[in-house]
C-alpha cells in the first residue's frame, strides 16, 4: 500500500471538507437571507454535518482496504470530532452574523471577558472539547478494532495519546479563570449588557 499516497489522498479529503462545510453554511445562510429561500435554506444547512460522514467513509474505506494507518487517518479522527463537538457553535456564530449584517438582527453577543461569567464561559467551551475527545477517540478505538492488528494501527494510539494531552492542556484555562477569576482593568468593574446575557 502507498502510504504516501494514502496519506496525500486523506488530507485532500480532509481540505475539501473543511471547504465543503463552510460553502453550504454560507450558501444555506446566503439563502435563508438574501434570498429568503427558506427551504433551500434548511436543506442546505442539513447538508453541512454530512461532509464529515464523507471523510469518515473515505477513511474506513481506505483502512478496510489494508492501508497502514499513519498521522493523516488520525487526523481525520480528531477532524470529525472536533467539527461534531464545535459544528454546531460555528454555525450558530456565522448565523447570527448573517443576521445582524444582511436582516437588521441584533448585534452579536460578544463572551463575557470577567470574573466567574468568564469561568463558566471557558467551562462551557471546554465541555465542547471533552465530548470532540471522547469522539474522536471512540472512532480511533473503532478503527484500531476494525483493522484488528497492531503493526497497522499504532499511529492511532499515538493520536488517542496526543488529544488526551491537549484535553489536559485545554482544561487549563477554565481552571485558571475559576481560581483567579479576571478582573476589569482600570478599576472599571461595570459589567456589559452581552455579558449578563451570556452568564444568564
Amino acid at each position: 500500500m502507498d502510504t504516501d499516497g494514502t496519506s496525500t489522498f486523506l488530507l485532500a479529503i480532509i481540505v475539501g471538507c473543511e471547504i465543503g462545510f463552510w460553502i453550504l453554511l454560507l450558501a444555506g445562510l446566503a439563502a435563508r437571507y438574501l434570498l429568503r429561500w427558506r427551504r433551500t435554506s434548511a436543506a442546505l444547512l442539513v447538508g453541512v454535518p454530512l461532509v464529515d460522514l464523507v471523510l469518515l467513509i473515505a477513511t474506513v474505506i481506505d483502512l478496510r482496504g489494508g492501508a497502514t494507518a499513519n498521522f493523516t487517518h488520525g487526523l481525520a479522527a480528531a477532524y470529525i470530532g472536533f467539527s461534531v463537538a464545535f459544528g454546531h457553535s460555528m454555525i450558530r456564530w456565522a448565523d447570527r452574523r448573517f443576521a445582524h449584517r444582511f436582516a437588521g438582527g441584533p448585534p452579536p453577543v460578544k463572551p463575557p471577558r470577567y470574573g466567574m461569567a468568564r469561568a463558566r464561559y471557558e467551562w462551557r467551551e471546554f465541555g465542547k472539547a471533552v465530548v470532540a475527545w471522547a469522539i474522536s477517540c471512540g472512532l480511533l478505538g473503532a478503527a484500531i478494532w476494525l483493522v484488528d492488528d497492531a503493526e497497522r494501527t499504532e499511529a492511532l494510539l499515538g493520536w488517542i495519546a496526543r488529544l488526551t494531552v491537549v484535553l489536559a492542556i485545554w482544561s487549563l484555562w477554565p481552571i485558571t479563570y475559576m481560581l483567579w477569576p479576571a478582573k476589569p482593568k482600570d478599576g472599571d468593574t461595570r459589567r456589559s449588557e452581552e455579558e449578563r446575557r451570556v452568564s444568564a
